[in-house]
């Protein structure tokens, strides 16, 4: 049983057992982490599209299929997992693609695609073509749309299905702001709420995560900090904002799937354009146990200074038992099954976990 380690692709994951493997998306290409059972060590037993900095990953569960979207390398695809790749970008605007996922509920397969310059395609044939969804960029905010770094080029860093409306879709626009569909990417709003939230324009979205028993309570961590909705995004309360929890830069926010209270969220102390002053992003892990009304720092960056930012985080349950992994810019990836109270470090020494250049940025930071 396979699950993913990435970016921009899926995070959550409820299997019939423990996973024997996980799929991590590094800069340097597609690794494939093993273990014969829950109790042995966890072994790299393969690398797939080498030399590709890839950013998501996700296995669509009708075909099997796992799609793998690359920086400048556009979409690849295996349907037999892994053994095989075959590249499939026909009709994407862009090929640099930053977040995949894959619609659920549906007669046949379809997957999403969210790519730099900011644009959503969708594929009905695993990847064979791709259709360009262009109200996306009909929304009044798109002259605003930009990013920090060159080429200042927003893209869509996240994609997210309301698990109880399979029709409604969110895209994380960065920097641009949160839009949401309502006939699965036809045409597209701003989510007004959120986006006019204290009377400024938050324009850093990083990820939307729905709760499946109540699809009116989100959240969304920010490069502004973490925000909660109670009413589907109508309103917008803030948990935390800014260093003073710790977590200046919250991006990675999972929860379990059959006990949604429990919840994992991780960011670095401050936003990327601080890194190379700090020297480092010095990322940390919280958990909520009370459906994050309440955090706490986790021993996991708390307990030593980590250099390296934190860029993939997904869970995975079973019956019985469930396992959280974490993937860092240092190329290192660890796992804990009690909470995060302690951490197994299953793979070191990879190509960096990371979206776009933040390995590059925080190899600069280390050096200065």
């Amino acid at each position: 049983m396979a699950i993913c380690l990435s970016h921009g692709g899926r995070t959550i994951f409820r299997t019939p057992e423990a996973p024997t493997e996980v799929l991590v998306a590094t800069a340097g290409g597609l690794y494939s982490l093993r273990r014969q059972g829950q109790d042995t060590a966890w072994q790299v037993a393969d690398r797939y599209l080498e030399g590709r900095h890839v950013n998501a990953i996700i296995i669509e569960p009708a075909s099997g299929a796992i799609f793998a979207g690359m920086h400048n390398g556009g979409v690849a695809v295996s349907e037999d997992g892994g053994r095989s790749w075959e590249y499939r970008s026909a009709g994407l605007a862009s090929e640099n693609v930053y977040s995949l996922n894959y619609q659920p509920g549906m007669a046949s397969p379809v997957v999403f695609a969210g790519t730099e310059p900011a644009n959503i395609h969708r594929s009905r044939d695993l990847g064979r073509s791709w259709e360009l969804l262009p109200t996306l960029r009909e929304v009044p905010s798109v002259p605003r749309w930009t990013f920090p770094g060159p080429p200042h080029i927003a893209h869509v860093k996240d994609i997210v299905f309301d698990p109880g409306r399979p029709q409604t879709v969110y895209a994380s626009v960065e920097q641009g702001g949160l839009l949401k569909s309502e006939d699965s990417g036809d045409t597209w709003r701003e989510v007004r709420g959120w986006m006019e939230l204290s009377g400024f324009y938050n324009d850093d979205p990083h990820r939307l995560i729905i709760r499946p028993d109540d699809s009116d309570e989100m959240f969304l961590p920010t490069g502004f900090g973490l925000y909660r909705s109670h009413d589907g995004g109508e309103t917008w309360e803030t948990s935390w904002e800014g260093k003073g929890f710790g977590i200046g830069y919250p991006d990675l926010l999972v929860y379990h799937p059959d006990h949604e209270d429990l919840m994992f969220i991780a960011g670095g102390e401050a936003n990327p354009g601080d890194w190379l002053k700090d020297k480092g992003a010095w990322s940390k892990v919280a958990r909520s146990r009370d459906g994050g009304d309440n955090w706490e720092l986790l021993p996991l960056g708390r307990d030593e200074r980590l250099q390296a930012n934190f860029e993939a985080m997904s869970m995975a349950a079973w019956d019985g038992g469930y396992e959280l992994f974490i993937g860092n810019t240092a190329g290192e990836v660890y796992s804990s099954s009690d909470e995060g109270e302690t951490w197994v470090r299953m793979a070191e020494g990879l190509p960096a976990v990371s979206k776009g250049d933040h390995y590059r940025m925080l190899h600069y930071a280390a050096r200065d």
